[in-house]
């Protein structure tokens, strides 16, 4: 039987939820990471969003640091940071200083999105060119920052050089694939909004994985849905606020994290069904028992080293309870 004891993560967007401000759902998400630290899970991810009133994720460095400060043992880090905005050396001080301050509790997962629009894209001002093109080289420019002295060229990130920060490719479609696999690198495939190509990009990072200096095998990580709960039951009524999430994604409106609903056709028309259900197929969703079947099912056939977790449930009590749920069946409890 496939591993289901593997290592699980979070990653978070720092959604307002309605009837909610901006400072309520930072402090809840310093709130969501001090309970799974409690849990034991591996490392909390933040995002990057921009010109996004529903999330307070644009700001990810600052808010990484902020729950830092607030954890004690729980890996931190952004998944991502979407270095087209962002110029590498910029990243590799804010990142350095930060390693500086917690060694050895920082992950940088980086995308090649912008992460917004493209008048958005533009207003952040890193370079009228696409920056897009330039990621590979970027990636590598942060390796260098953050290796020995020897590595490094004139210009070099203080503090930064030495700090090791460890690099997480991100990725939605094959693209990304390709690069982690030459660079040797993690991979973390976005499973959780952008399925579609999830099956090529793991095989396509597994089978062109280069060793290196920092995995000599790969290492895939898949992120996805988790509403897990008491019953089948409540956890339906449960993701009906994901679905909510997703059909603000479909049409485009700026709706606060909403509250569950008994009957979501009475919310969405047929197309908007097909089109945010299929942005969330990737989803264990269901009692501790039905995860627990669907998880086995998923790693039968992915095998994945590690999961990582989102779940936008509106109830903070109920959204730690399914973080619990999920730890206790890879821990075989």
């Amino acid at each position: 039987m496939a591993n289901i004891q593997i290592p699980v993560s979070v990653l978070n967007l720092a959604p307002i939820r309605e009837g909610q401000g901006p400072k309520d759902a930072i402090d809840a998400m310093v709130d969501l990471a001090q309970a799974t630290e409690k849990m034991g899970y591996k490392r909390y991810w933040i995002a990057e969003h921009h010109n996004t009133p529903t999330l307070v994720s644009s700001a990810t460095s600052i808010l990484i640091k902020h729950t830092l400060e607030h954890t004690e043992s729980i890996r931190v880090g952004s998944g991502g940071v979407m270095l087209p905005n962002h110029s590498p050396l910029v990243v590799a001080e804010q990142f350095g200083t930060m390693a500086t301050i917690y060694p050895n509790r920082l992950d940088l997962g980086l995308g090649r999105a912008p992460g917004t629009d493209m008048m958005t894209a533009s207003a952040l001002r890193r370079s009228q060119n696409d920056s897009v093109y330039t990621f590979p080289d970027d990636v590598q420019s942060l390796l260098t920052y953050f290796g020995t002295e020897d590595q490094q060229d004139y210009v070099k990130a203080y503090p930064g050089v030495g700090t090791n920060v460890p690099l997480y490719i991100l990725g939605s479609s094959t693209d990304s694939a390709y690069l982690a696999a030459s660079l040797g690198l993690p991979y973390v495939f976005a499973s959780h909004f952008a399925p579609k190509y999830m099956d090529q990009a793991i095989s396509i990072y597994r089978s062109r994985f280069k060793p290196s200096a920092y995995l000599d095998q790969p290492y895939m990580i898949v992120c996805l849905n988790v509403i897990a709960a008491e019953s089948d039951q409540e956890a339906k009524l449960q993701s009906t606020t994901m679905q909510q999430f997703f059909l603000n994604v479909v049409r485009g409106s700026q709706m606060f994290l909403q509250p569950p609903v008994e009957n979501m056709d009475s919310v969405w028309n047929p197309m908007e069904k097909e089109m945010a259900t299929s942005m969330s197929s990737v989803t264990l969703m269901g009692s501790k028992e039905t995860v627990t079947e669907q998880l086995i099912g998923f790693q039968e056939n992915y095998n994945v080293d590690e999961l990582m977790a989102v779940s936008y449930i509106y109830d903070q009590d109920k959204q730690k309870q399914s973080y619990q749920i999920l730890k206790d069946i890879v821990d075989g409890r």
